[in-house]
């Protein structure tokens, strides 16, 4: 398994909080920042599996 640092970006916008990844522009969301960032480590994790598959990045 490898790991890489990347940036989180948390904030509100309404009553749910924003995660974001500006390296790979992926973004989600929760109830909670606990929730948002959850949130966005599998979607992260789903980009970079597909990104892999589709040739886009080798990481």
């Amino acid at each position: 398994m490898k790991f890489y640092n990347l940036t989180v970006i948390i904030f509100k916008e309404g009553k749910y909080y924003v995660s974001k990844c500006p390296e790979l522009e992926v973004v989600s969301c929760g109830d909670t920042p606990r929730k948002a960032l959850k949130n966005l480590k599998e979607a992260v994790e789903l980009y970079i599996e597909n990104a892999k598959i589709l040739g886009i990045i080798n990481f």
